[in-house]
């Protein structure tokens, strides 16, 4: 089923969590600020939500990180120690009544807080896209100016249809998204790449899969058969009856692999390494308060993590910023 522009503001929503930009626009309002103003155009306002991946569902447990992992970093996410961890679930968009099995709930999102000794937390921030559409917060804010141009009565062809044609790896990216019968059931990317340091100074350019025990997922018409809320619900459940599990993997870059642009993947050639085991094992008692507390940032990392040239992680956690200032 092919998505309106509307679902993929949703899709597109989704990938691109958010963070403090300095990037600024020619009326001096951050390009951040831009992006949740045309998320808000996009799907309205809603007190109290996310701008982006509105609707959610919030487990908790442990990650516990495979033996080879220190060799790649040095961080202590990855000393062997079994670490907490928050996870919140998401459809993407800004409707919190967005149904699960709908185009505009995909591509679906997954965030990890890994609560670390000491104190300190480190985030991740990934979704079932398997490479992000365009390669900047600035085109990204374009692109949700143009489905909020492109109404269902708009000229042929719409602004939409016109940066789709120009921005090949738009509808690529998109291609790579379908509804999973379950959270637990999908597999996560991290669009952006990020390099680990190892304890004598190695540096490796990194990007994050998070791989479910199965992955399963539905045609079309399976999906628009399904309850509104199946994927929110059915989590809860699946934990009740035995922990999910995810194998947290890292596909490295080779030499000459650039680290800029999330539109461009990196071959599937490239070494996978496991990372180690994120369990989950106890639903949120009041998911919907929890999330509401909730801010995950992907820029917030720990010593032997840094940011590569991407500027995206930057510009989504600002984005992240003004819709939680504006949700509280």
């Amino acid at each position: 089923m092919a998505m309106t522009a509307k679902h993929l503001a949703g899709s597109l929503a989704s990938v691109v969590a958010l963070v403090a930009s300095a990037s600024v626009a020619a009326d001096d309002t951050p390009v951040t600020t831009q992006i949740v103003d045309a998320l808000n155009k996009v799907y309205g306002v809603h007190p109290g939500f996310r701008a982006n991946h509105a609707k959610g569902v919030v487990a908790v447990g442990s990650f516990k990180a495979a033996p080879g992992a220190a060799r790649l970093s040095r961080s202590p996410l990855f000393d062997g120690r079994t670490i907490p961890v928050t996870v919140r679930f998401s459809d993407s968009g800004g409707l919190p009544d967005v149904p699960d099995g709908s185009g505009g709930a995909n591509p679906h999102g997954m965030a990890i807080k890994f609560h670390l000794p000491g104190g300190t937390d480190t985030d991740m921030v990934i979704n079932s896209l398997k490479f992000f559409p365009v390669a900047s917060g600035e085109e990204f804010r374009d692109l949700l100016l143009a489905i909020s141009q492109s109404p269902p009565n708009a000229p042929k062809p719409t602004k939409f249809d016109q940066f789709m044609a120009s921005h090949p790896s738009a509808p690529k990216a998109f291609s790579t998204v379908s509804t999973p019968d379950s959270f637990a059931d999908e597999q996560y990317y991290g669009i952006d790449a990020f390099v680990f340091v190892s304890k004598d100074g190695h540096k490796q350019a990194v990007r994050y899969i998070m791989v479910p025990e199965k992955v399963v997922h539905l045609t079309p018409a399976e999906a628009d058969k399904k309850a509104p809320n199946f994927l929110v619900d059915d989590l809860p459940k699946r934990i009740d009856r035995k922990p999910v599990m995810f194998h947290l993997k890292a596909q490295l870059a080779a030499p000459g692999d650039q680290t800029k642009d999330p539109s461009q993947p990196w071959p599937d050639t490239r070494k996978v390494v496991e990372l180690g085991v994120l369990t989950l094992n106890k639903p949120a008692s009041d998911s919907l308060a929890a999330q509401k507390k909730l801010l995950f940032m992907p820029t917030q990392l720990t010593d032997g993590i840094e940011l590569s040239d991407d500027t995206l992680p930057v510009v989504r956690a600002g984005a992240y910023t003004v819709s939680f200032a504006r949700r509280q």
